[in-house]
């Protein structure tokens, strides 16, 4: 091969030789480095999107034999973050015999049953649907990537020409074909008519390349969407302005961001008809370009080219007809406009599926739409978490950009629809959809805790992350905060998980943060009403100052995070939850607390009120009192513990067990137990449960509700 440029204007050379020569010798982790290093760059490819393999030889247990293995990124996988637990490993010559069985293209879907009967490696996950597009070409390492400026191309109308004088013949050209048995088999044809090729580009969907070695695959894949990628870059608006040009300005940003926060909960809970969603705003430039463009009312509508684009986002997306500085301090008004909106494009949606379907295909899905453009704003998405959402409006973006560099050198083409339901639902894709998971209880909610950095509060987030939730970590002290969500995000991944610094005594502060949920999440479906401190003092002590600083944190805080928090839940019409995190004192006397008693009972009846008030929203508010949890709580800090040891007579270090010893079951309570109670309000089993409280305390006879 000749020798490798390492400098590109258009993706990013990311290979490490230090790192590679650790890896010399073994050509599988070699080939998994070459794929991290790829689906790092979404230029090149999407999360999940294209695949890589690699070629080895390897001692074949049975016959003791010499054997070649095909290395191939596992159905459902992603090549960015792709380990060798992911791949799945396919005798070569076992994968070239299916040749002598293949009945053609009307079964094309039986022969991905006997994937499994090839497989050499027994711990391979499912073989995916891409297997005899690698194992058919006879070289040793192959990238199939999705990179913009190359599907640009092949999704041009003049995308063929376009490549044969491009590359010089370099590149051969497959015109578009679902992916399968007989896709492959068209791929080694093309490469026997042109042999010395480099790469193939199939029409409207991506790009073949490969290297004798992991490092030459990867640098030809490098140098091929260079030149694709420069090709587009001197043709943008030679022959007529980008989309045709702008027709609508921008809202500035701060102007952009306080719009889409107000929409966002009105358009998630439209777009959960069928199924609550999560969703993802964005306003990047480039999504801009195209929304607020002259030709955004012919492009939109055609629908994305590449099946990796429109499985993620449907076939297009719905432009909301909203001029972008709409007055939106009353969206009771824009609801019903809203409502026609989606109801137009859900008929859109049932009579694509009718005029397309076939005798045996899957029922209808979700008719909603996943993208929403709001030219001048910016652009919504909506799917079942977080992450599906990100990517669903990464995969869009992918979509424009194809869109700009097809039509800066052609005209851009999308795939014929019946090419496209075939796709969206061919019963090898919904059979991927059944193997899924179950969802967990909490699948598809956004909960914001507050104090939740620690102590209660990071107890009750951890219980919510492992039940499938959205967390919103929120706390005053930052330093805490970016401690819990660095253990969070390490656990359970950063779509799940947000931070805010948040101060339940400024209403300024209350405003940003719902904001800022509005915009990352779309909206909110539980409040955790957790932040706190106590004070205590014997009566006489007590200071006007202490009075007032409980009630504004404990009292006033519930009420200003509820109120706004009820707010998004009546936009989104979804119903939803309060829990309040009050206390055992709210209903017991104890000795040197009369303003922190006073509070927590003051907390306690306005949760009764709020949900006698909100049920008819569906929102239901429920209370949880614990009792002496000291595990991990700031509550025990600034002379608290010092002050209720004194009052009990005892030493601070017997405050545990002096705690455990005066209840009932002479139990510690621990966090856990308190983020357990609060669960089981927000879990599903309680949904006819409102204006009701659970003690936690061990068993509290003085407590118990009478």
């Amino acid at each position: 091969m000749h020798t490798p440029n390492t400098s590109f204007n258009h993706v990013n050379y990311l290979w490490n030789e230090e790192k590679a020569a650790q890896l010399e010798g073994n050509e599988v982790d070699l080939f998994l480095y070459r794929s991290n290093l790829l689906g790092a760059d979404l230029r090149i490819t999407n999360y999940g999107g294209g695949n890589t393999s690699c070629k080895t030889k390897e001692l074949d247990p049975l016959t003791k034999t010499w054997v070649e293995v095909m290395w191939i990124k596992g159905s459902g996988g992603d090549i960015g973050t792709m380990t060798r637990s992911g791949l799945a490993g396919l005798y070569v010559d076992k994968l070239n015999a299916l040749k002598g069985i293949y009945r053609g293209l009307e079964h094309e879907d039986e022969m991905v049953g006997l994937f499994g009967h090839c497989l050499y490696d027994l711990a391979s996950k499912a073989p995916s649907i891409d297997t005899p597009l690698h194992g058919f070409l006879p070289f040793k390492h192959i990238d199939h990537l999705h990179p913009d400026a190359a599907i640009a191309i092949a999704a041009a109308k003049d995308g063929e020409e376009i490549t044969k004088t491009l590359w010089k013949g370099a590149i051969a050209w497959v015109p578009w074909q679902r992916p399968g048995f007989d896709l492959g088999l068209k791929l080694r044809a093309a490469l026997d008519k042109n042999p010395g090729i480099r790469g193939i580009m199939l029409g409207g969907h991506g790009l073949f390349t490969w290297g004798d070695t992991s490092y030459d695959c990867y640098i030809n894949s490098l140098e091929v969407i260079e030149t694709a990628s420069a090709y587009l870059a001197e043709n943008f608006g030679k022959k007529r302005p980008v989309f045709g040009g702008q027709k609508i300005n921008s809202l500035d940003p701060d102007q952009r961001k306080s719009q889409a926060a107000k929409l966002a909960p009105l358009l998630r809970g439209l777009a959960s008809s069928e199924s609550r969603m999560v969703g993802t705003f964005t306003d990047k430039e480039v999504v801009l370009e195209f929304s607020n463009s002259q030709d955004l009312d012919r492009l939109a509508p055609m629908g994305t080219s590449c099946p990796d684009h429109f499985l993620r986002t449907k076939i297009s997306p719905l432009v909301l007809d909203l001029p972008a500085a709409t007055d939106l301090s009353d969206l009771s008004g824009l609801r019903p406009q809203l409502e026609a909106a989606f109801r137009s494009y859900r008929e859109r949606y049932a009579a694509y599926y009718e005029k397309h379907k076939h005798a045996n295909s899957p029922a209808m899905r979700d008719p909603n739409p996943v993208i929403i453009l709001w030219p001048g704003v910016g652009m919504f998405s909506f799917a079942k978490d977080k992450q599906t959402s990100r990517v669903a409006a990464e995969f869009y973006i992918n979509a424009i950009q194809v869109m700009r560099g097809a039509e800066a050198v052609s005209s851009y083409v999308s795939l014929p629809l019946q090419e496209a339901f075939d796709i969206e639902y061919w019963l090898l894709e919904e059979a991927k959809l059944q193997r899924m998971p179950k969802e967990k209880p909490l699948s598809r909610k956004i909960a914001l805790i507050t104090g939740s950095a620690g102590g209660i509060g990071k107890g009750i987030a951890e219980k919510f992350l492992q039940e499938g939730a959205c967390i919103v970590l929120s706390d005053i002290n930052q330093e805490r905060l970016d401690q819990a969500l660095a253990t969070f995000e390490k656990k359970y991944g950063k779509d799940n998980v947000f931070g805010l610094q948040l101060d339940v005594t400024d209403s300024d502060s209350i405003a940003k943060a719902i904001q800022a949920i509005a915009l990352q999440f779309g909206g909110i479906d539980i409040v955790v009403n957790n932040a706190g401190i106590s004070i205590s003092k014997s009566f006489e002590d007590h200071s006007d100052q202490d009075w007032d600083k409980l009630n504004d944190l404990l009292v006033m805080g519930q009420f200003r995070i509820s109120k706004l928090g009820v707010a998004l839940m009546k936009q989104q019409a979804l119903g939803g939850d309060i829990v309040n995190i009050v206390s055992k004192n709210a209903l017991v006397a104890g000795p040197k607390n009369v303003a922190y008693g006073t509070a927590k009972a003051a907390q306690l009846h306005m949760s009764r009120l709020m949900a006698a008030e909100l049920a008819e929203d569906k929102i239901r508010v429920n209370v949880v009192n614990p009792d002496a949890v000291i595990e991990n709580s700031n509550i025990w800090e600034g002379g608290w513990a010092e002050n209720r040891a004194k009052a009990y007579g005892i030493e601070v270090a017997d405050l545990p067990q002096y705690y455990a010893n005066r209840t009932l079951l002479k139990e510690s309570v621990k966090v856990s137990d308190i983020a357990d109670a609060a669960f089981a309000f927000v879990g599903g089993l309680l949904n006819k449960s409102t204006g009701n409280m659970l003690n936690v305390d061990g068993g509290l006879a003085a407590a118990f509700p009478r």
